[in-house]
């Protein structure tokens, strides 16, 4: 029987970042983080994946013992340490929990759950790797979140739209928004400095969502190169370059998903955003923009409510 209070480690391992948690965990309470430690994505480690794991949760070792880790994440896909299967849609994001990858590490008791994937209405297959916690845990923050039709909008280097229906995702679809920012701002002609998030126009960043939502014509290809010319001709910055390009890039996303046969964003009261502080507030500014009214959700308190649906459940089980 698990004890009524325990220790163990959430991870959260994507493509670009790892994000450990040292977590305390209560019968019918909420997560409590003890502490946070960084270190780098599954693309980008120097050593191999066990080592880069160990160095960052050794602090935690050190004083608490052998922990239990719970993992998600690219971490479990193809290019990570311990590949898990795809659970295919319709499903309740709870089905993920019995379905984890188990194995020791140095000690340590060590899950990696699965991803979901789903077929589309044009036989085009998607796939997801830990927002799958994201979901389970914004499920489980209120209770009408488990009733009805929703839509849910998870903002990243891969941002994902997902359907909700009567707690169950029935479907979702991929757009490399956050990705193409990244090449097209670092590794082309369009840009030539980096900027901080600190410095974003919202207005230059409006002006690049308008261009695309106001096109009757996909202008898109041509509306990127008028990040450069912008700049030649018309005194953009570097900064207004960046922000015009974002909005660029999430206008053409949010256009994608008004017109998606998949579901009708005017028949849904909102659509939930999950993701970092910055990039969920440019995401609810071109909603906004076309008269879509969006609920704002943090993605740390979405996970770790996920992994403590985890929790609960094991206890649960245990208990029965």
């Amino acid at each position: 029987m698990l004890a009524k209070y325990q220790h163990f480690i959430a991870v959260d391992w994507g493509t670009s970042h790892l994000r450990a948690y040292l977590c305390l965990a209560e019968v019918g309470k909420p997560l409590i983080v003890l502490e946070q430690a960084n270190n780098v994505g599954v693309k980008k480690i120097q050593t191999d994946f066990e080592t880069t794991l160990m160095d960052s949760i050794a602090p935690w070792a050190n004083r608490f013992g052998k922990l239990p880790i719970l993992m998600i994440g690219q971490i479990g896909s193809s290019i990570g340490w311990k590949e898990t299967q795809y659970l295919a849609c319709p499903i309740s994001p709870q089905e993920v929990i019995s379905a984890g990858a188990r194995f020791d590490s140095q000690g340590h008791q060590v899950t990696i759950f699965p991803g979901l994937s789903c077929q589309l209405y044009n036989q085009l297959h998607d796939s997801m790797r830990g927002e799958e916690f994201h979901l389970l845990g914004w499920l489980a923050m209120a209770p009408q979140h488990l009733v009805g039709r929703h839509l849910v909008c998870l903002p990243g280097t891969h941002t994902k739209w997902v359907l909700i229906e009567e707690g169950k995702v029935i479907l979702f679809k991929t757009a490399l928004t956050g990705e193409l920012y990244d090449l097209l701002s670092s590794n082309s002609v369009l840009i030539q400095e980096k900027v901080s998030d600190l410095e974003f126009d919202f207005g230059a960043f409006i002006d690049g969502a308008d261009f695309i939502l106001s096109s009757t014509n996909d202008n898109f290809y041509h509306g990127l190169y008028s990040v450069r010319s912008k700049q030649l001709f018309e005194d953009f910055s570097t900064k207004q370059a960046h922000a015009y390009l974002s909005g660029l890039l999430i206008g053409s996303d949010v256009r994608a998903a008004m017109s998606a046969q998949e579901w009708q964003l005017t028949e849904l009261e909102s659509v939930a955003i999950i993701g970092p502080p910055h990039l969920s507030q440019c995401f609810v500014e071109v909603l906004h923009h076309c008269n879509i009214n969006t609920t704002l959700w943090d993605v740390t308190d979405a996970t770790l409510a996920g992994f403590n649906v985890v929790y609960q459940h094991a206890h649960h089980s245990t208990d029965e």
